[in-house]
């Protein structure tokens, strides 16, 4: 584990610190003007999917929540500024990770990344350097740390590159499948909207995608093929930026991926810059990275507690190498079951859509009620709901507490179908199953989920 503690230039980390802010800072601003203004879905008066084991997780009544993200947008802009940058970043995934587990129905695969990114970033010295933090005093300049920070954001980026390529080794994928139903839609994309019509196009962008999983870490290794792998990857994440609406998670993935090159990439790019502009960065209380090592006691500092610190990185590594297969635990296709599905890198693999109505029986009165679920939910929650059976018991739950308020016990129903890619729909939950007598269990599989027949 010696490579892990080598000296290494510590400017990648500080230009994935300046990357990482300004990405954290558009991501929170789109959640708060779509999520929270344009769609309301943080009202404490409305229905929200908590996670299981997070239920405690509550929205707060405005105006706090808008004073929550106005203070989670100074958090983001202080870590880009690298100002008390520890404690922003503890404050910043706590708040993050807080606003990722008020709603289950919009998971997101670079909201969870963004979780653990937050997380590890309060460890790594990514204020050692060009920071509000060294200019002020606070902290010593420092020239290089150990390997293990920027091994930590290599690794993470592996995993999702690879458990993403893992995960497109199915029948439904290998035919070109979602693709070939979601791209003839986006025939209005710009420049290349006539492309995305035919079939050849579904089958370039599955399989691309795929050798990209399978192949850019292996290319990224090697000195003479990173050229070749980062353009890949911005083909690859560019096209996707294009054709589908996933947020910051392009930049974010080149970011990381930027992060396989020579350490000194950064440093002779920030460099040529404040060589240009050297006024403009000292007002901003920036000052050139050196570049001769500092006399410093960064790697002493890192060296007290090797011990703490191999553990905390074998457990990152531990999780996210085991979590990713849970699934197997679980009989069925997971696209169908969806045990297993969330944590596990299985991007953007299927097409899903379900529809249907709960059954409300009075057990005093045996009266039977039709309820549709938009007359509580946002679209978005209504659309995931249909395709998540731990989302259906939820919603089958509330529904009992509702009744239960107002002086009923009831048995519900769920009376729903599912489609699958290009599959015929079929009934996904076993209808006379009482919903409010099953608990959701997270490593035994529900056997209330109908197998599909294909």
């Amino acid at each position: 584990m010696k490579f892990l503690f080598r000296p290494t230039d510590i400017a990648p980390l500080i230009f994935f610190r300046l990357a990482f802010g300004v990405l954290a800072f558009i991501d929170v601003l789109s959640s708060y003007l779509y999520y929270h203004l344009e769609k309301d879905a943080f009202n404490p008066e409305r229905f929200q999917f908590p996670y299981y084991g997070f239920e405690w997780v509550q929205v707060f009544p405005d105006p706090w929540m808008t004073i929550f993200f106005a203070i989670l947008l100074l958090l983001a802009i202080a870590i880009t500024l690298g100002y008390r940058y520890r404690l922003v970043c503890s404050l910043f995934f706590l708040g993050f990770t807080y606003l990722f587990l008020l709603e289950k129905a919009s998971y997101l695969n670079h909201g969870y990344l963004f979780c653990w990114i937050c997380f590890v970033m309060i460890f790594l010295p990514a204020d050692r350097a060009f920071s509000w933090d060294v200019k002020q005093g606070r902290k010593k300049p420092w020239s290089h740390a150990p390997y293990w920070p920027l091994f930590l954001l290599q690794f993470l980026m592996g995993v999702v590159y690879f458990f993403g390529g893992i995960a497109k080794l199915n029948p439904d994928w290998l035919r070109a499948m979602p693709l070939q139903i979601w791209l003839p839609a986006k025939a209005d994309v710009f420049l290349i909207g006539d492309l995305l019509k035919t079939p050849e196009a579904a089958y370039f962008m599955a399989y691309g995608g795929l050798f990209l999983d399978l192949m850019v870490v292996p290319l990224l290794l090697f000195r003479s093929t990173r050229v070749l792998a980062l353009l890949m990857a911005i083909f690859f994440h560019f096209t996707n930026a294009m054709v589908f609406n996933i947020g910051i998670f392009p930049y974010l993935s080149l970011c990381l991926t930027a992060m396989f090159f020579a350490p000194d990439f950064p440093r002779k790019t920030v460099n040529k810059i404040a060589a240009r502009w050297p006024n403009r960065l000292a007002f901003l209380g920036f000052a050139p990275l050196p570049e001769e090592p500092l006399n410093n006691d960064s790697l002493q500092a890192y060296s007290k507690s090797k011990n703490w610190q191999l553990t905390g990185i074998g457990l990152l590594i531990g999780i996210h190498l085991l979590l990713p297969l849970r699934h197997h635990l679980f009989p069925g296709n997971v696209a169908w079951t969806e045990e297993g599905h969330r944590y596990s890198w299985r991007m953007m693999l299927r097409s899903k859509a379900g529809s249907g109505v709960f059954i409300v029986e009075d057990l005093a009165t045996g009266e039977k009620e039709r309820i549709r679920p938009r007359d509580y939910l946002w679209y978005k929650q209504e659309r995931k709901m249909y395709t998540h059976p731990d989302m259906i018991l939820q919603f089958a739950h509330f529904l009992q507490k509702e009744y239960e308020s107002k002086g009923r016990q009831v048995a519900i129903y769920a009376d729903i179908q599912v489609k699958l890619n290009d599959h015929p729909k079929q009934r996904y939950i076993d209808p006379a199953q009482d919903l409010t007598q099953i608990r959701w269990k997270m490593l035994e599989h529900a056997d209330w989920i109908l197998e599909p027949e294909f």
